[in-house]
């Protein structure tokens, strides 16, 4: 597997992107998003943004509660958003996102292993910042075929 280093939000974006868009996938197919709703939605709504060229149907899942799961569609001059109850029928990827596996998350590995083996035809992809995966010991019991693990840095000034 290899691995290259790419910077800022683009760095995140643009490689999801080229990974779903080398699979030619049909039109519809499901891009699977299971995440912390109000933690990792916004940037749920940035990696469908990214892909919206692709025609794909984007679906965001609250933790790994697939009938709570919501369609996510663009809204003219607001960007990708939640539009209606829409649970998985036929995932093409599954995208974990590094929060589930943050402390005190309704939500355990293993939960998410059982759901990616459900699925077992969809390829995997992990998002996460800071190296959240690893941190918490999620890579010992899944595998990915795409792991994005971007790091956060802050400046802030003030008066």
């Amino acid at each position: 597997m290899g691995q290259t280093t790419y910077q800022g939000v683009p760095g995140i974006l643009r490689p999801f992107k080229d990974y779903i868009e080398k699979r030619s996938l049909p039109a519809g197919s499901e891009i699977v998003f299971y995440g912390v709703p109000g933690t990792c939605t916004p940037f749920v709504e940035l990696l469908c943004f990214a892909i919206r060229s692709l025609s794909l149907t984007c679906i965001f899942v609250p933790y790994t509660e697939e009938e709570k799961a919501q369609k996510l569609t663009i809204k003219p001059d607001v960007g990708f958003q939640a539009s209606e109850a829409y649970p998985p029928k036929n995932p093409s990827f599954l995208v974990i996102m590094g929060g589930l596996a943050m402390p005190n998350m309704p939500v355990t590995a293993d939960d998410v292993a059982s759901v990616m083996k459900k699925w077992n035809g969809a390829g995997a992809i992990g998002i996460c910042f800071m190296h959240m995966f690893e941190k918490a010991g999620w890579l010992d019991k899944m595998h990915f075929d795409l792991l994005i693990d971007a790091d956060i840095s802050v400046d802030v000034t003030s008066d």
